[in-house]
């Protein structure tokens, strides 16, 4: 697909062209006019023969020259033949501003599906339906209405029309940066949100993606995509709908999959997708990853006029992750060179009223921390841009040529520098210069320590982004006869659950060891079983018709003399019976008991935006309670099985508290790879659990395992 004629049109048609000042067909006219857009416009609409000087046309068919983009500004009811007549003239790509189709319901997603499957018939893409519309700031291109959108490098992709308006208005008053495109992705009938980062991953006019999701058609595929693009372009995103009320306002909205979870929160981030929580947050991220470089080691100096400043600065800083070093005894003895006796040069540096005469000093200590080693960024505080204002106006020009300074230095050092300013709001010359260099300034201290962390955030993924697995599953490809005859078994057992013997037989195929255990048909059995196992046994109702064994009473463990075993036999059958009426019984599991760890839970299961992801986390009886719990989407190499581990909170019992010894995380961190490979070689598992796994310092048993089939 050739996406430049959807993206850079050299000729649009406006579908539903008006004379109507209040109809949307008008705006769109007038405004690519007053815009003096650089293509050809061709107004359609069968009752009008002129609009605004130019020639209306009854149809886009009796145009005889190229269209390369349509907008359809028509009700929902006249969309689909207007989508088939675009189909006919070769149209390359149609924008749907109409609602009324998937977010309405079942009857709007059958329309949805229709117009869809006409577009495709002619290899044609849709922008929408339920869009705000489209904007190329570089060729004047308007479908949208707002007008003087300020050009820059950032490309907005949004759901919401409201927040492109806001996202647009603040770069118009608090920033020199602005856009390259604004898209109204809509319902993501056809093209999704992948695709356009797909475009705008290799746009040259394009180096930072701003992104406000509510829902995600083909989360996978996005995750995929994402991967590549930001290698070559910083992704920030904001995803809504975390809350019940607020997944209930965007499926009203948009239609699509909402909501974010742990799963994914985490797959965003494991991409390189800067995840922001606040909506105010947003184009300040957004602005200073199109404008300096990302922070290349995490370490961060703050520059700041007051002790204030300097100790709130670090410590959200830390909180949000970032390393605020102590400064080498260099650096430290530069500072002290210039600043009074009573500063703080350690980091945070506290220039103590150094500055109050001249500012430029802020300038001589912003050179000696970007130049030392240790430090990958700046972050100034306080009241810089104020001086000439609050002390005296001939320091004005100090500040000034203190701006001068700091701009050059990021060039020359490609470290960044953000600058929040309690002096913002006055508009001073001295913080325009800086902006004019790419340092961004802000009001707020929080939004400041927010893109300083987004910068670090994006130099630690670039640094390990070889460590990262690309989502691609390879089906298949590392299944085995036995395990796939395991599988077929339970399937002609009509059975989509596979029996707790068959899902460890279907591991220890994969290498994974499993205590020795056998299925018997009677007490005796399990007692010759039994014996030489010093520690006992357990035993376990097997019946497709039990799942949940506890539940039926069918468990029974640490059975060591012959009479508990048979005893426990007799009750587990007879509990059977009673917990559901002619069960179908084929045994008892009889297991050697294992010695004692730290109990853990491994699963996997099929998420409706991800596919396959997997879970760890402190196991047992109480994991529903405690819910510590790490998830990734599959596959996973060693590099994030050793990240999940470290996230839970509890992952300070796997290194040994209180006279126990640690745990033995490389098996660990094997098997949750190994589990990772099972699922990729059999796409007929929906979900495992494995729970409890115990975990010692030799290794790991795993007590019970489920494997639960898709439909055959």
């Amino acid at each position: 697909m050739d996406y430049s004629r959807i993206f850079k049109p050299d000729s649009v048609a406006i579908i539903g062209a008006s004379r109507d000042e209040t109809k949307r067909g008008f705006r769109a006219v007038s405004t690519l006019l007053e815009e003096r857009y650089e293509g050809a416009i061709y107004p359609v609409n069968p009752r009008e023969k002129r609009i605004l000087g130019l020639r209306c046309y009854p149809s886009v068919l009796a145009v005889k020259e190229k269209i390369d983009l349509a907008l359809i500004t028509l009700p929902a009811d006249k969309v689909l033949n207007a989508v088939y007549e675009c189909g006919e003239k070769g149209v390359a790509g149609v924008i749907i501003i109409a609602g009324g189709f998937g977010e309405i319901g079942n009857l709007g997603k059958s329309k949805e599906v229709e117009l869809v499957e006409t577009a495709k018939k002619y290899g044609m893409r849709i922008i929408g339906p339920n869009t705000s519309g489209f904007i190329n700031v570089g060729i004047n291109l308007d479908l949208v209405g707002i007008k003087d959108v300020p050009k820059g490098k950032i490309a907005l992709l949004t759901q919401s029309g409201n927040i492109a308006l806001h996202m647009i208005t603040e770069a118009k008053l608090k920033s020199m940066s602005g856009f390259s495109y604004y898209v109204g992705v809509g319902n993501e009938a056809d093209l999704q949100f992948y695709e356009y980062l797909k475009f705008f991953a290799d746009d040259p006019d394009t180096n930072t993606i701003l992104m406000y999701v509510e829902g995600l058609r083909n989360g996978r595929e996005f995750l995929k995509q994402a991967y590549n693009t930001t290698l070559k372009k910083p992704v920030v995103m904001l995803k809504s709908g975390r809350s019940s009320s607020g997944k209930m306002a965007v499926g009203s909205h948009t239609g699509a999959l909402a909501g974010i979870s742990e799963v994914a929160r985490n797959a965003f981030r494991r991409v390189g997708i800067i995840n922001i929580e606040k909506s105010e947050e947003l184009f300040p991220v957004a602005e200073s990853l199109s404008s300096l470089p990302p922070i290349k080691n995490n370490n961060v100096a703050v520059l700041a006029d007051g002790g204030g400043h300097a100790t709130i600065s670090a410590d959200t800083l830390t909180d949000l992750g970032v390393n605020i070093p102590v400064l080498s005894a260099e650096t430290q003895k530069k500072l002290k060179a210039i600043l009074p006796n009573n500063a703080n040069v350690s980091n945070p540096v506290d220039v103590a009223g150094g500055t109050d005469s001249d500012p430029g000093v802020f300038a001589e200590c912003a050179k000696i921390l970007i130049s030392d080693p240790n430090v990958g960024g700046i972050l100034i505080a306080g009241l810089f841009g104020g001086y000439g204002i609050r002390f005296a106006e001939k320091l004005k020009f100090a500040e000034e040529d203190a701006a001068h300074r700091m701009g050059k230095m990021v060039e020359k050092y490609k470290k960044p520098i953000v600058l929040q300013s309690l002096y913002n709001f006055a508009k001073p010359h001295s913080l325009d210069l800086l902006r004019y260099y790419g340092i961004p300034v802000y009001d707020s201290l929080d939004i400041a320590c927010k893109v300083i962390s987004s910068l670090s955030a994006y130099g630690i993924y670039l640094d390990s982004y070889h460590k990262k697995t690309n989502f691609v599953m390879k089906w298949g490809a590392k299944a085995r006869k036995k395990g796939e005859k395991i599988i077929e078994k339970a399937y002609l057992d009509k059975r989509n659950v596979l029996l707790e013997h068959e899902a460890k037989e279907l591991l220890k195929e994969h290498k994974i060891v499993v205590k020795s255990e056998k299925v018997v048909k009677s007490a005796d059995e399990a007692v010759n079983f039994s014996k030489g196992k010093p520690l006992g046994v357990a035993l376990k109702i097997v019946s497709p018709d039990i799942l949940h064994k506890s539940d039926a009473g069918g468990v029974k463990l640490n059975l060591k003399t012959e009479d508990e075993i048979r005893n426990g036999f007799n009750e587990i059958i007879e509990n059977a019976g009673k917990y559901k009426f002619e069960p179908d019984i084929r045994g008892v599991l009889v297991s050697e008991m294992v010695r004692p760890g730290t109990e853990v839970i491994i699963g996997t299961k099929f998420d409706d935006q991800f596919g396959p992801v997997i879970m760890f986390g402190i196991g047992g009886i109480l994991v529903e309670v405690v819910k510590d719990v790490s998830f990734r989407v599959l596959p996973i190499q060693k590099y994030e099985a050793n990240r999940m581990i470290s996230e839970i909170k509890s992952s300070p019992i796997l290194d040994g508290v209180r006279g126990q010894p640690q745990v033995d995380k490389k098996a660990l961190v094997n098997l949750l790879v190994t589990v990772s490979d099972i699922v990729e070689a059999y796409p007929q598992i929906r979900e495992m659990d494995l729970n409890p796994v115990i975990l010692r310092e030799d290794g790991f048993d795993i007590v019970d395992a489920r494997i639960i089939l898709n439909e055959p």
